[in-house]
């Protein structure tokens, strides 16, 4: 083979190669947008749960899942009667502003799975653009429509004295979750947010309608966001107050029930505590117990070995000095019997153990 061929079999190879990398690299964007998608349909329920299921737009591989409900009305051409059948094959569309998701696949029962391809919206940058946003990118687009972030998102935001967004910021709303629905639930509450990023921490911590309007009735009215948000992240929650409430401790203020839980004070632990003979102890003194040890477990081997009806203080020193059940049975096997509670701290003060 002369010098020239196997030149020219070097570049028809190196021609080939490069067609083939742009093939992929063609196939790659195409399948960003395309991917699964997966209905279940709750009967009694007035919304669906769709998932999308698509390769992830960012280097390397894996996929992206988007989750959420939906009105049945937002799948054009797909019908109850499909839905609900023993089998039947399925075209239908969810339009949003970014773009529409062409869908096709099988529905059986209330169940139904297939693939989609979504077609982005040219119009929907356009529009951005008139508002004074940057016009966005392919990746961009296809987050927005995942998401839903309308024109009217857009709108919504301006109506209500927000800063102007930038798309990135659209993009990582539309991504955290803070929806049209969302921000016009808040607004009619009597909150004016204002702050993208206020808002945006709002959806993050779970601070939802349903949790403003519970806490609302059981008194706490027109909290501050940053009050609402502190309150979920402790896990005060009304059911959380109403378990106490139940126990009789009621009137409590926010801080107090926020101490109540960070120290693992509960419903439960106050029931134990009640149905071993010590009534309804302030408060403070459960607080204590908690972090002084004393569990329904500690209480309930003492008195197995005859311990009975302990005061409260004695049992946080009890634990603090280290005379648990395991202490005094040492105690006990070594002659020392009908010690009492400061006798046995004064010998496990004194090294007794060791």
């Amino acid at each position: 083979m002369t010098t020239i061929n196997r030149l020219s079999r070097i570049a028809l190879t190196a021609l080939i190669s490069l067609e083939l990398i742009s093939c992929f690299l063609r196939t790659q964007a195409q399948d960003s947008r395309s991917g699964q998608w997966i209905i279940d349909t709750t009967r009694g329920s007035n919304q669906y749960q769709l998932t999308l299921n698509y390769p992830s737009t960012k280097r390397g591989f894996g996929n992206n899942i988007n989750s959420f409900s939906l009105s049945p009305d937002r799948l054009q051409g797909l019908t109850s009667a499909q839905i609900m059948s023993s089998g039947s094959p399925v075209r239908f569309q969810i339009v949003r502003d970014a773009g529409t998701f062409n869908c096709e696949g099988w529905f059986k029962d209330g169940k139904g799975s297939g693939s989609f391809v979504l077609t982005t919206n040219p119009a929907f940058a356009a529009e951005l653009q008139k508002r004074g946003l940057a016009a966005p990118t392919d990746d961009q687009l296809l987050s927005l429509a995942m998401n839903d972030v309308s024109i009217a998102f857009v709108e919504e935001l301006n109506l209500q004295g927000f800063e102007r967004p930038t798309t990135e910021q659209l993009v990582r709303m539309g991504e955290h979750g803070v929806s049209l629905e969302y921000v016009r639930e808040i607004k009619s509450l009597g909150y004016n947010v204002q702050s993208l990023d206020l808002i945006t921490r709002m959806v993050d911590h779970g601070v939802n309608p349903k949790f403003i309007r519970e806490l609302d009735a059981l008194g706490f009215k027109q909290l501050p966001v940053e009050t609402l948000i502190r309150t979920v992240d402790h896990g005060v929650n009304p059911r959380f107050i109403n378990e106490l409430a139940a126990a009789g401790y009621t009137g409590l203020t926010l801080e107090q029930l926020t101490r109540t839980i960070d120290h693992g004070v509960n419903g439960k632990f106050v029931q134990e505590i009640e149905a071993r003979g010590y009534g309804r102890p302030p408060l403070e003194q459960l607080v204590r117990m908690q972090d002084h040890g004393v569990s329904p477990k500690f209480i309930d081997s003492l008195k197995e070995l005859g311990f009975q009806n302990v005061p409260i203080n004695q049992l946080i020193r009890m634990q603090d000095h280290g005379v648990n059940a395991a202490f005094i049975t040492k105690v006990r096997s070594r002659g020392f019997t009908d010690t009492s509670i400061d006798e046995l701290i004064r010998l496990a003060d004194r090294g007794f153990n060791n």
